[in-house]
């Protein structure tokens, strides 16, 4: 089952970049409400959450 295999190393790319994610949130400079939003977001769509933090979170 070449599959999982896959799967496992596309899951753990994408739990190290949500992992950097959260560590960038905590060094923005945005309020701690804007913080706490995007924390749960990524940690809650691990995925979309990345992309729309990526995109749209605060620099």
């Amino acid at each position: 089952m070449p599959g999982i295999e896959t799967g496992g190393a596309f899951g753990l790319l994408v739990l190290i970049a949500d992992i950097w994610a959260i560590v960038k949130i905590f060094q923005s400079n945005a309020s701690t409400g804007a913080k706490v939003l995007w924390i749960v977001l990524v940690l809650l769509l691990p995925l979309l959450g990345l992309i729309l933090w990526y995109f749209m979170g605060p620099k």
